[in-house]
């Protein structure tokens, strides 16, 4: 697999990376110059193989070049989500030990944040704008337009942070890449099993600072093809955005197919989607009856994968298997899967355990309780789902431990009753937690959230309550449903239960 390097010889002239519908779109020359010039900068400002960087940027080219930057000068890159308060943005940097914040104008207030407590001495390097105390980007790059040859080392990682769903967000770290080939070996998987190549043309539609828009992205340059960014997602534009720039690969989360699948007939049809050959969805469990109707529209180009940020593991899956294994995330590509009861023993075929690999080590950033947390004696690492293997070795995701609703002491899993409900004609979106209940500890509680927010009732909850009973016992139904009209969930589709759990606890 060349390098990025030999990419802008093979073919200096072609698109890296664009953003969609607009004039930005960066080639392989212009890509490997601008990342060697950042690799430069890092050196000049003093950092050396193991330190670390944060990225504070919209769906930017310049994500790009910094990312292999810091990988070509061996130092961890943080991205760090655009929707944090300026005080949650600033923690991260600091908590990652970050010597160099790349951040765009808008953004000042994480800046003076980030001033106020800066131990680490971090120092800011701002894009498109000013920031008063931040140097410039563009005029520090001039400094190092002319290329210099950088010894093969260690090659950098990224470094990303969870959710924040329960308390501070955890750094989830893994040894940098010892080499250039390690480095690209760690993507065999995705060009294995999805196909990605030198002809690759892959539709980003999510924000680059989550995991795994970054990474597949990535993967995407390391084989030499293009990447199309939405500045942000819409439905209609992701649609003609395939058409517009005959995308081949994409990568959704299922709140996007929930949205896509919304726009009229006549919409979805008007669009030419014949290059799309390969569409990916991973970050959110999806309910099955949404997948079959995308499979119906697109055909059988959808592929699932299961992984976390922590990359200890990963599965994934066809649209044929799933159709002969509905529900399945599908069988170990990265890892070996192992299922274990709470004595962290293994559990037969169609049990329900912990999912555990036998694959990479990660640590979580100054957390070594919560990384002892996650081992097991040999070694195998979870990060906290509940599911079963099949007799073909088929992974079945049941939902989060931390989710898991425990009512008279029989376990309930929240997302066999969300895929249930998500599917009513009048349901948007829906989340299902336990609240206390004094006589069988927890109840089953849902929050709903409606296509058409004046539909609201008591009637219609009862409506709800009775399409749930239809296919479910009656220990998982909903004994109370609310009404939201925005649900707190990310961009990722990962929902933040927390914060709709906490309005049902009492309090202290």
């Amino acid at each position: 697999m060349p390098t990025l390097r030999k990419w802008a010889e093979l073919h200096p002239e072609k698109t890296a990376s664009l953003i969609a519908f607009t004039e930005e779109a960066m080639t392989y020359r212009a890509l490997d110059d601008r990342a060697n010039s950042v690799a430069q900068l890092l050196m000049w400002m003093g950092l050396t193989q193991g330190d670390g960087v944060a990225i504070l940027l919209d769906n930017d080219l310049a994500f790009f070049e910094l990312v292999w930057g810091a990988r070509r000068h061996g130092v961890y890159y943080t991205p760090v989500s655009t929707h944090l308060t300026p005080a949650e943005a600033a923690y991260i940097v600091r908590d990652s030990g970050a010597k160099i914040l790349f951040v765009a104008a808008r953004f000042a207030g994480v800046v003076e944040a980030l001033a106020a407590n800066n131990p680490a001495r971090c120092k800011s390097i701002v894009l498109r704008g000013e920031i008063t105390g931040a140097l410039d980007y563009e005029r520090e790059l001039k400094r190092f337009e002319r290329y210099l040859e950088i010894p093969d080392g260690p090659v950098g990682k990224d470094f990303f942070y969870s959710s924040g769903t329960t308390g501070k967000p955890k750094g989830i770290k893994q040894p940098l890449f010892q080499n250039i080939a390690q480095a690209q070996a760690s993507g065999d998987w995705v060009r294995e099993n999805f196909g990605f190549g030198e002809n690759t043309i892959y539709l980003s539609p999510a924000p680059l600072y989550h995991g795994a828009p970054l990474r597949f992205t990535m993967r995407t340059l390391e084989s030499g093809g293009t990447v199309v960014v939405l500045p942000k997602f819409a439905a209609e534009p992701a649609l003609a955005a395939i058409q517009k720039y005959k995308v081949t690969h994409s990568q959704w989360v299922p709140t996007m197919f929930f949205r896509l699948l919304g726009l009229p007939s006549e919409t979805r049809g008007s669009y030419d989607l014949s290059s799309h050959v390969c569409a990916i969805h991973a970050a959110a469990p999806c309910p099955p009856d949404i997948k079959e109707s995308m499979i119906a529209w697109w055909g059988p180009i959808l592929w699932e994968y299961y992984a976390g940020s922590e990359r200890n593991g990963a599965t994934c899956i066809s649209a044929p298997d799933w159709m002969t294994h509905r529900g399945s995330v599908g069988r170990a590509c990265v890892g070996k899967l192992h299922i274990l009861d709470e004595d962290k023993h293994e559990l037969a075929s169609g049990e329900i355990g912990d999912v555990y690999f036998e694959g990479p080590t990660f640590v979580y950033h100054n957390d070594p309780e919560k990384t002892a947390r996650s081992r097991n004696d040999k070694g195998w690492s979870s990060i906290g789902d509940v599911g079963y293997l099949d007799g073909d070795g088929y992974l079945y995701l049941t939902d989060r431990r931390s989710h898991m609703i425990i009512s008279g002491g029989v376990n309930i899993y929240p997302a066999e009753i969300e895929n249930r409900l998500s599917v009513h004609p009048d349901v948007e979106d829906v989340a299902v937690f336990g609240i206390p209940n004094p006589e069988y500890g927890e109840e089953v509680k849902a929050v709903v959230q409606l296509k058409d927010p004046s539909k609201a009732s008591v009637d219609l909850a009862m409506q709800l309550t009775a399409f749930c009973r239809e296919t479910l016992s009656s220990v998982k139904c909903p004994r109370s449903i609310d009404f939201e009209t925005e649900m707190p969930r990310q961009d990722n589709g990962k929902l933040f239960k927390h914060v709709l759990k906490q309005r049902y606890l009492p309090s202290a």
